[in-house]
């Protein structure tokens, strides 16, 4: 998966370890002696023994850290006047850690009660640190004063969120209708017209304009080369008069102000194949449709080799997602009357994070209009590709449970003969107030609250259809189960880690509500399963560990394989990304590995797919030549609201084998819009996942292996940026979401109102309604 680029790859949320509060990812692997302790190290071991409780080590080690590094810090801290880029964070590492040790002693405070001494230290962080930030083992830095201001609310309980918000939606918004002065003069750019094609198909693809006139004046305003028709548009000089041009273009991304969005990006000095990408997006919000293809198109015909970056400093291709759009504005705006024909980029090399050894191919095919003709025949196509029995090409599996793949090479998965779509979600009903980075997450398949015999989230949740926080006469018990099954829900994730898995509630989920159930290891992850500690972390090459790691695999096995309600097997949750494991510096090893435990899996179960969950397509390579036993490719994604992208036919270009989407998902929430907005944005990104899975499904027009997905997740997790009382509207990271930020706790389909009936209460937001439509058809 932005800062600053179309998506990011994103380290998962799902039931992270309850040693989650321990360490840095990054520390140091110094010993442990006084003398060589650097300040990270300090940070390490306080997080650690914090999680411990052993308070007197808390202050042995943060005080420490204060005391040898306080006045380095000091200077660091006078030297800002905000918080640092994300790249250039490493450079302030002493006043990350001088602050965090502060917060760590605050939170030993509050953890013992002694609520008046946190206060203390929270307040002197966010007078003396208000520039510090501290590392989260998921993948982002946090700033360390705004947590203590969070921590501070809640011990005094100040905060009004409905207030907050309230005053939010007061604030004057910029909000304009884009009018273009200069459309072009043709709707598609015939590019053989204008200059000529060569290298087409290899990694010396070139476009060379011999017209540059004729061109400009086909492309119109802000499509390159026609870079100067903008700054004689009017309403261009309007809004550089008023000043709504300044600032950074990356901050008019999301802006209501569409003029403003698009002018800023023309004007803007990134290089022009990243400058086109956010062009056509700012005339795709616009309205702009078919001026945005053709700026999309543009950047595939000039400028397919562009890499930019993504917020975790991996490599964007704009060309490939520029492809990825056109061919999703196409789906959805049959009107245009547009097809893109044999367009294809492919990069040697580019499932690592080394943009040095890239070698990038190009065919830019054909983007035309079609007529009446190109229709019959595509219906007649259609009717052709669908599968027929005699035209199976070979069956993986011979379970229960199995893979069929049919001579068109499309995938389908089979249960009990019959063809199965993944319909899935990822369900962790945690209740408010319950951490794990506190120690305080409970089993929800034990959770009875209510002492009424029954656990809470599966049986006596209920809806609060008007929305003002209380069960009135009219909304009954319904529980997550049956809501679940009426959204048109056939599965659920779920992994045998950290908590007991309760057989009787899964068979009851499977036997009267029709669900079954992806069943996970983590392999590793997190340290679970391994006997590695978090500081220590999995190692896949240590024999000790793999032996844990399979001595686990095999205990699951055993457990569930005879289970009715199992679907499949999945292997680990983003590994290659790292947290706790070392995939991410050895995938070699973790790959083969994986293989290793897939093999364990079919010797002991035949009537069961295994798959693995990928942290996106990170090492598709390594992956393709050390794990042939794994069934289906499975992967964590979270590219935007037009789908996945490139993603089926990358995977099926590197294996040959279906694949489906381990995890996907958006917040249902905006800092600058409504609730209704968010809900409704939130609604619009599930809609075009959803799509584009279809679209690469059997018998569809795409990669024809898309099994189905696993939304993340049922409900809201109020635990996400650490205090588990609040519902925190902070983005944590930047990301291909409405607004451009990830809002951790406000994932679920489902929210839980003000938290006060929970876990009990649940509102069901627009995407609940829309995956009724589109999974109960």
């Amino acid at each position: 998966m932005i800062k600053r680029t179309l998506y990011k790859q994103r380290p998962t949320r799902y039931l992270i370890s309850l040693l989650c509060w321990c360490v840095y990812l990054f520390c140091s692997n110094a010993a442990f002696s006084q003398e060589q302790l650097l300040s990270q190290d300090y940070v390490a071991k306080a997080w650690e023994v914090l999680g411990k409780r052993q308070w007197e080590d808390v202050f042995k080690y943060t005080n420490e850290c204060i005391e040898k590094y306080k006045s380095e810090a000091d200077k660091q801290e006078a030297s800002l006047s905000g918080l640092p880029a994300q790249e250039k964070v490493g450079a302030y590492q002493i006043l990350n850690d001088v602050g965090t040790c502060y917060f760590i002693q605050a939170e030993s405070f509050m953890r013992q009660g002694e609520f008046e001494e946190a206060k203390k230290i929270f307040r002197l962080i966010m007078d003396k640190y208000k520039f510090a930030q501290a590392w989260d083992p998921r993948g982002w830095f946090w700033s360390v004063a705004e947590k203590s201001k969070a921590s501070i609310d809640k011990l005094e309980k100040t905060i009004d969120r409905e207030r907050q918000k309230a005053e939010a939606d007061k604030k004057p918004r910029i909000i304009t209708k884009l009018v273009l002065q200069d459309v072009g003069t043709e709707d598609v750019i015939n590019y053989k017209k204008y200059g000529n094609f060569t290298g087409v198909g290899t990694k010396d693809y070139k476009y060379k304009v011999e017209d540059q006139k004729g061109l400009i004046e086909a492309a119109g305003e802000g499509i390159y080369p026609n870079s100067s028709a903008v700054l004689k548009d009017p309403n261009y000089l309007k809004a550089k008069k008023e000043g709504r041009l300044e600032g950074n273009q990356w901050d008019f991304i999301y802006s209501d102000d569409m003029e403003a969005n698009f002018y800023k990006w023309n004007i803007a000095t990134e290089p022009p194949g990243v400058k086109l990408f956010y062009i056509g997006q700012a005339l795709e919000r616009a309205g702009y449709i078919n001026h945005a293809i053709k700026a999309y198109y543009a950047l595939v015909v000039h400028f397919p080799s562009v890499v930019a970056k993504t917020y975790w400093n991996t490599p964007w291709y704009p060309g490939l997602a520029a492809l990825a759009k056109i061919r999703f504005l196409i789906r959805r705006h049959p009107e245009l009357c547009l097809r893109l024909e044999d367009a294809k980029i492919t990069i040697k090399n580019g499932f690592d994070n080394d943009i040095r050894n890239d070698e990038i191919s190009t065919n830019p095919g054909t983007l035309r209009k079609i007529c009446i003709i190109d229709k019959i025949k595509d219906r007649f196509c259609a009717v052709k590709k669908q599968p027929q029995d005699k035209r199976v090409k070979r069956f993986l599996g011979d379970g229960k449970v199995k893979l069929v793949q049919y001579k068109n090479n499309h995938w389908q998965l089979l249960v009990d003969g019959q063809p199965y779509i993944i319909k899935a979600i990822t369900y962790t009903p945690t209740r408010i107030g319950e951490s794990p980075d506190e120690g305080t997450l409970t089993n929800w398949m034990e959770q009875d609250i209510n002492q009424n015999g029954k656990i809470d989230g599966p049986y006596d949740s209920w809806v609060d259809k008007n929305r003002n926080n209380r069960r009135d006469i009219d909304e009954p018990i319904v529980g997550d189960f049956q809501l679940m099954k009426d959204m048109g829900i056939n599965t659920i994730r779920l992994y045998h880690q950290p908590f007991q898995i309760s057989k009787e509630l899964l068979r009851d989920l499977y036997n009267n509500y029709g669900i079954k159930v992806i069943m996970g290891d983590f392999l590793g992850k997190y340290a679970l399963g391994s006997g590695a500690s978090w500081y220590e972390g999995t190692d896949y090459a240590n024999p000790e560990h793999q032996k844990n790691m399979l001595d686990a695999v095999k205990k699951m096995v055993l457990e569930f394989k005879d289970e009715p309600f199992i679907l499949m097997w999945v292997l680990g949750n983003e590994n290659n990304y790292g947290v706790a494991c070392n995939a991410d510096k050895n995938p070699e090893a973790f790959y083969k590995f994986v293989n290793e435990a897939a093999k364990l899996i079919k010797s002991l179960d035949k009537e069961h797919p295994v798959s693995i969950a990928n942290g996106d397509i990170l090492y598709l390579d390594i992956y393709t030549k050390n794990c042939p036993d794994v069934d289906i490719f499975g992967a964590n994604a979270y590219r935007g609201d037009y789908g996945f992208g490139s993603f089926w036919e990358q995977v099926f270009d590197a294996t040959g084998k279906p694949a489906y989407i381990t995890e996907y998902g958006c917040p249902a929430y905006l800092k600058n819009g409504h609730t209704e907005e968010a809900e409704q944005s939130q609604a619009d990104y599930h809609s075009g996942c959803w799509e584009d899975i279809e679209y690469n499904m059997i018998g569809g027009e795409g990669a024809g292996n898309a099994l189905g997905g696993v939304i993340f997740e049922w409900l809201d997790e109020w635990w996400k940026a650490y205090e588990p009382y609040l519902h925190d509207s902070e983005g944590l990271f930047t990301g291909p979401f409405p607004e451009g930020f990830m809002y951790e706790e406000w994932l679920g389909i489902c929210g839980q109102g003000d938290g006060a009936n929970s876990p009990f209460l649940r509102v069901l937001r627009k995407a609940y309604f829309t995956y009724q439509k589109l999974w109960k058809q």
